[in-house]
């Protein structure tokens, strides 16, 4: 066996990609599909550093050494001892340094075709910089738009049930694009987190046919959708979802079942509207929350709130506006929805 050159475009040869970063590096950014197996856990990378600084650089490589080996011995033992000898990984670290090196001498020691990763966690990092652009300007964007409570997401998922090419923003930033749109429990990712996803997405789509998204703004809770992509969003063609207030009120009763659940949290989440609508309107709206009062509450939101800032939304960004093709609905059901799912793919 020989040590070659492998980059990013080599990572389909390889049976596993091991990530030899700590935890934390790994939870922040990794390239997927790739499991996290630390030469450092995240406590011994800190005292290695503090060693660097406040001692000597040899100092600390003989202690973060024996930390090393004690740590792939580990791995060999626990998540490698099944593995036969045509077993090949791929190791990469920061910047294919001492950590991935040091993990694939050692692969290579017990007889495995070990390889290590050109510019590590960086190139990766770098690859997708480069390449979002060009994969956001190569696909055939179709967004559909709607005010607040049109269900628009849940007519994406059931665009792709019925085998249309869907990429779900919010799913990817994992929060649903408005005040009340952070998902209970569940924290957003890094913004290079983000960004690896939404490439690992784009990379598998087929750009011979549209790709259904919906349309966002420039940021999805405190994440920001690439600026390529946005761009290509606001140039193309738009299908827009007609419905009136009482039935959207209906399924944002259904959709945010936490509204019902908490009415503290949402009295709190609604504070973060000061400033945005008067005092008075929102001390009303903060005591319907309080209170449980949801229908007059929410229908107040869309009419006050949500559905002005839908319309200077459209007005400002999205060069096709008034090309728009609407499809309209008065039930949103379950049933409506796959119905309207239906229609929408008609319009593609």
């Amino acid at each position: 066996m020989t040590a070659k050159t492998y980059t990013v475009d080599d990572l389909a040869g390889f049976d596993v990609i091991i990530d030899a970063r700590s935890p934390a590096e790994h939870a922040l950014d990794h390239i997927p599909g790739s499991i996290n197996c630390p030469v450092l856990d995240d406590e011994e990378r800190r005292i290695v550093g503090t060693t660097y600084v406040q001692v000597s650089a040899f100092e600390a490589r003989k202690i973060g050494g024996a930390m090393v080996a004690r740590n792939i011995a580990r791995h060999l033992d626990d998540r490698f001892r099944g593995f036969d000898a045509k077993w090949r990984p791929l190791v990469y670290c920061w910047r294919g340094g001492m950590r991935s090196g040091s993990f694939v001498n050692v692969l290579r020691l017990v007889g495995w075709d070990a390889q290590q990763l050109k510019g590590g966690y960086k190139g990766w990092r770098h690859h997708v910089v480069d390449r979002l652009p060009v994969l956001a300007e190569a696909l055939q964007w179709r967004v559909l738009c709607g005010p607040t409570g049109s269900a628009k997401t849940r007519v994406l998922q059931h665009l792709a049930r019925l085998g249309e090419q869907v990429v779900d923003l919010e799913a990817l930033a994992v929060h649903r694009g408005s005040v009340l749109g952070e998902v209970p429990g569940q924290p957003q990712p890094s913004q290079k987190g983000f960004e690896t996803q939404l490439f690992d997405v784009l990379s598998r789509l087929d750009p011979s046919r549209p790709v259904w998204v919906e349309a966002e703004s420039r940021r999805i809770g405190r994440i920001t959708v690439p600026e390529a992509l946005t761009e290509a969003m606001f140039r193309s063609p738009l299908v827009e979802i007609v419905a009136p207030v009482a039935p959207r009120v209906d399924f944002l009763l259904r959709d945010y079942a936490w509204l019902v659940e908490s009415p503290e949290a949402l009295t709190s989440r609604l504070a973060a509207l000061k400033g945005l609508v008067a005092n008075a309107e929102l001390a009303e709206w903060q005591a319907w929350a309080a209170a449980g009062q949801l229908v007059p509450l929410l229908s107040a939101l869309l009419a006050r709130h949500y559905d002005p800032l839908y319309a200077r939304s459209l007005g400002r960004s999205w060069v096709q506006r008034a090309a728009a093709r609407q499809v309209m609905a008065d039930d949103l059901s379950a049933e409506g929805i796959e119905r309207l799912a239906e229609r929408v793919a008609r319009e593609a």
